[in-house]
């Protein structure tokens, strides 16, 4: 199953979100060198996801408990 989510935000403030899993979420997004970091916080626990343009590529890094997974994506 897909779903799609979509955000609205403002630089460096604070937001509750609901995630694609169905979390309830409090996110920041701050700018870093030309990529948006997000940092979404609940029960406790945080993830960091950090998007940027490579090219004509979206890169989206996210790391959890010292993992990290990494989705590249294209442009049809």
């Amino acid at each position: 199953t897909f779903k799609n989510t979509e955000i609205s935000f403002k630089l460096d403030q604070e937001f509750e979100e609901i995630t694609a899993d169905d979390r309830k979420v409090k996110s920041v997004i701050t700018l870093d060198g030309g990529a948006l970091v997000q940092v979404q916080k609940w029960d406790g626990k945080s993830t960091t996801i950090k998007r940027k343009r490579e090219g004509d590529k979206l890169v989206v890094e996210c790391v959890m408990k010292g993992v990290t997974s990494t989705r590249t994506y294209e442009r049809a």
